[in-house]
């Protein structure tokens, strides 16, 4: 997984854009940056080229900011319709996002939900 950097969030910490920032932030990045496929529970592959995130809580620190983040997103399921089209299912992940204030290296970790 490649190394993430949000220090533009870090600009609106300790105010109400924070989670706003965060949101966009994340459906901005590249697909397959957020660590979505251990959430997928019939065995496909995680889509995340079309995300959908939510900020549940923020814990401000001296350090860092540490956000929960659900995340829908879609599952590919290979191999279960007629033709052995792939089925599309919808997937649901909490993240838990940890930005360094010093320099903005993030670090995501899936949560169960």
């Amino acid at each position: 997984m490649a190394s993430i950097r949000l220090a533009h969030c870090l600009e609106v910490a300790d105010s109400s854009d924070f989670a706003d920032c965060l949101a966009r932030a994340l459906k901005a990045l590249p697909a397959g940056s957020l660590p979505l496929q251990g959430s997928c529970d019939q065995g496909g592959l995680a889509d995340d080229s079309d995300i959908s995130a939510s900020v549940l809580s923020v814990d401000r620190t001296e350090d860092c900011m540490v956000a929960r983040v659900g995340v829908f997103f879609t599952e590919i399921v290979g191999g279960c319709n007629c033709n052995d089209d792939p089925l599309e299912a919808n997937a649901y992940c909490v993240l838990e996002v940890a930005i360094d204030r010093s320099d903005g290296a993030t670090v995501l970790t899936p949560l169960k939900a």
